[in-house]
């Protein structure tokens, strides 16, 4: 065989074997293949994904897309629905085709999920040296671009003999399915190594299973951890990503129901009780609700979950006021549990951990008082978001609004996707939850223009997960509808996978808000007294060359969808957007599952803000300017500064 022909093969043969409340599941690992083809890997890796299609077309399924960053992007997305039990491989040719991967990679890695990337590199044996696309560097002749890799990877390695395929690909994998190490798995495969042919033992070509590690807690730390909550005045779980990929919902809520301990979710933790849960304070941070950060600044106790305490997550560490606070950390990756200085880590799967601690912690509960404060604050809170959604605003409505609309329209199965701009923030606080899956927010590498790409990702899971259904002799499951929201800077970046869902007749919901430029960073950008310098889309004035205050752009974002095949529905400004937003996401949702991609365009006013989280993000301020607007904010800065904390204890 050829070594990409055992890399084809060898890939269909791996499964993942999880076990969650004593019940097992086992699934392919790698359901198929995108791969963008040059003369790097339609050789290598595109003549043998050709070669099984023809023979078997179940062994490894081909899949396109237009981008080689979306592609990692779907990836992502897939990983994530399926937590962390199955992921896409992806391969590229050399030189751009490998590079473009980089920010997928970086994004993957920051995430904490799997996906397998299968660059292609430059000669091997150099016969052809330097070949079209070579980065060459005189001091190292060894380096190529695939270096680059190296520090955005979890594992990185070469394979410039064929033999060395086994242990790079059995490593690899090690990584990609260990739940404390995962992240980009890249194996780096040179031209000519993919067509060169050589003896494949047949043991590396049969079924392998990867058993996914879920660590017990250690008693000796769940004793000590118990001892610290039953000392507390004032818990609060901080419940992260962590929470979902370990199954641990369940015992989440058996946790907070038991104890009366209020929980505060990340980005990544959206969902791991719905919003309405008595013990439910919503998001927790920069980005959080009132009712979380209240609570949060008098915790003497933060017990964090599968959080790996995002600078948002912590307010830059200002949301922990008291004085006397203390952390436990239960996460399966150490460096998570570590942080923060804690004395009392928990290094073990979410779910391990909290059927311990729930055994152990009979009798417990929280005091009267902080009962109370978690009802009061959570009526406040909801009160806000009632009026945020409710508020009218013509002829352009708030992005409060158009959330609004949007969540009453979607049924709780359905999933919500975004990533960076100010909708990851206003979703965050905002965002009803009523199912674990029903939110998926990108926001570890926080990257324009992974919406709709994720999104695509993460609607191929849902089609899997209603066939594995109904196949397991279950009901007929209908397939989740994801609905991506994503604003027109994001858009611009990476609208190129929606052909992708042309091309596969995929229903994917795309609500599209124009809003003419970067709202999320013009608004940071005033707040810090740079006046929204370089966030608005106008043509450029000449005299002050300056892009902040000439004409909008004659750009028509529908018209650039209905060019790529997409349904458009137009929303047009005036009193009556909302209802027929709202509309228009419940037709979509009606239409048949392969009926192809439909998009919504509707305009908001940029200006009109979210309510406030009542918190704080540290991003420096000129210390010295010319501006008045600077040196206010400076001000400011200082002021928020002054309550920062390095959190030790």
């Amino acid at each position: 065989m050829t070594v990409a022909q055992a890399v084809v093969e060898y890939l269909s043969q791996q499964y993942t074997v999880d076990t969650v409340g004593g019940v097992e599941y086992r699934e392919r690992l790698i359901p198929g293949t995108f791969g963008i083809f040059g003369h790097g890997n339609v050789a290598g890796v595109g003549q043998a994904l050709k070669q099984y299609q023809q023979q078997d077309p179940t062994l490894m399924p081909y899949y396109q897309g237009r981008n080689e960053q979306a592609q990692v992007h779907q990836a992502v997305g897939y990983a994530r629905h399926t937590r962390r039990r199955q992921t896409y491989a992806i391969s590229t040719s050399i030189g751009p085709g490998s590079s473009n991967l980089l920010t997928g990679a970086a994004l993957a890695t920051t995430n904490r999920l799997p996906v397998l990337l299968l660059p292609s590199d430059t000669f091997a044996t150099r016969a052809a040296d330097p070949v079209l696309q070579q980065l060459e560097q005189p001091y190292a002749y060894d380096i190529t671009v695939n270096d680059a890799f190296r520090p955005l990877s979890k594992f990185f390695d070469r394979v410039n003999r064929p033999e060395q395929l086994f242990s790079a690909f059995h490593h690899g994998l090690r990584v990609l399915t260990d739940p404390a190490e995962t992240g980009a798995v890249t194996i780096s495969l040179p031209q000519d190594v993919q067509a060169e042919a050589f003896d494949v033992p047949v043991e590396f070509l049969a079924e392998r299973e990867w058993r996914i590690r879920r660590p017990d807690a250690d008693d000796a730390d769940i004793a000590r951890a118990v001892q610290a909550i039953k000392a507390a005045k004032r818990p609060l779980i901080i419940a992260g990503g962590g929470v979902l990929y370990a199954y641990a919902n369940d015992e989440l809520a058996k946790f907070a129901e038991l104890t009366g301990i209020p929980v505060g979710n990340t980005q990544a933790g959206v969902g791991v009780l719905p919003w309405d849960h008595a013990q439910s304070l919503g998001a927790i941070g920069s980005t959080g609700t009132t009712a979380a950060n209240a609570i949060a600044a008098e915790a003497d106790l933060i017990i964090g979950i599968g959080t790996r305490y995002e600078d948002f997550t912590t307010a830059s560490r200002t949301a922990f006021q008291n004085p006397d606070v203390r952390f436990v950390n239960i996460n399966v990756a150490p460096i998570d549990a570590y942080k923060h200085g804690t004395t009392l880590p928990i290094v073990a799967d979410a779910r391990k951990a909290l059927v311990k601690l729930n055994a152990a912690l009979g009798g417990y509960r929280v005091g009267a008082d902080l009962k109370q404060k978690i009802e009061a604050e959570k009526q406040r809170w909801d009160a806000t978001v009632d009026e945020a959604f409710d508020t009218r605003y013509t002829p352009l409505p708030a992005q409060n609004e158009i959330i609004g609309a949007t969540n009453r329209a979607m049924d709780a199965r359905d999933v919500v996707i975004c990533a960076a701009g100010s909708l990851p923030g206003d979703l965050h606080k905002m965002w009803r939850v009523r199912d674990p899956f029903g939110y998926h927010v990108e926001y570890a590498y926080s990257c324009m223009g992974y919406e709709i790409p994720g999104g695509l990702g993460v609607k191929r899971a849902a089609i899997a997960e209603a066939a594995s259904t109904t196949a397991a002799g279950g009901e007929s499951a209908p397939v989740r509808d994801v609905v991506v929201m994503v604003g027109d800077g994001s858009y611009l970046m990476m609208h190129t996978e929606l052909v992708t869902a042309v091309a596969e007749r995929i229903k994917l919901i795309v609500v599209l808000i124009q809003n003419h430029g970067y709202a999320s960073i013009g608004s940071l950008s005033e707040m810090l007294g740079s006046q929204r310098f370089g966030t608005q889309y106008r043509a450029l004035n000449e005299e002050q060359h300056s892009f902040d205050e000439g004409e909008t752009l004659p750009v028509d974002l529908a018209l650039n969808a209905e060019s790529l095949g997409v349904k458009v529905v137009r929303i047009e400004p005036g009193e009556k957007v909302i209802a027929e937003l709202e509309q228009a996401i419940r037709d979509a949702k009606a239409a048949p599952e392969g009926s192809g991609p439909i998009l919504i365009h509707v305009e908001s006013d940029p200006l009109l803000d979210a309510p406030s989280s009542e918190s704080w993000w540290d991003v420096p301020v000129s210390q010295v300017s010319e501006l008045d607007s600077t040196k206010q904010a400076f001000q400011t800065y200082v002021d928020h500064k002054s309550r920062q904390r390095k959190l030790l204890g």
